[in-house]
């Protein structure tokens, strides 16, 4: 697992997006099995309690389901995965809008970016 933390927010939220990451783009597939709380502290060489905190965390918004003495699994519910992705992806257009105006940026100039963007990525794919 591949995660630098940063100082600037708490180690278990960071792992939440991770596990969440991991989830919409199907590394982690509906109903498959989570690392348990020793296995993923020792692989991140974090506290366990930390990684505890997440998995709760993390069933407390239904992400992730216990089965008692066989481990956490991710949700079967696509609706609630749906909602991760859609989410996650309001905060990266958040990011990405505000330091598109702190940068001077019009609403139109942002639209003409994008739109420039996304066709040439759709002539790449193409190729």
């Amino acid at each position: 697992m591949g995660v630098e933390f940063d100082n600037n927010l708490p180690i278990y939220i960071q792992i939440m997006y991770y596990i969440k990451k991991q989830i919409v783009t199907g590394q982690l597939k509906e109903g498959d099995k989570i690392p348990s709380v020793r296995e993923l502290a020792t692989e991140l060489q974090i506290n366990p309690n930390t990684v505890q905190r997440t998995f709760q965390e993390l069933e407390r918004e239904g992400i992730v389901e216990t089965k008692r003495g066989m481990g956490r699994y991710v949700t079967k519910e696509r609706g609630k995965i749906m909602d991760i992705k859609r989410e996650m992806s309001k905060e990266l257009i958040q990011t990405f809008l505000k330091g598109m105006y702190s940068l001077g940026f019009t609403k139109e100039e942002i639209i003409n970016v994008i739109t420039g963007a996304v066709e040439n990525n759709q002539s790449r794919e193409r190729e």
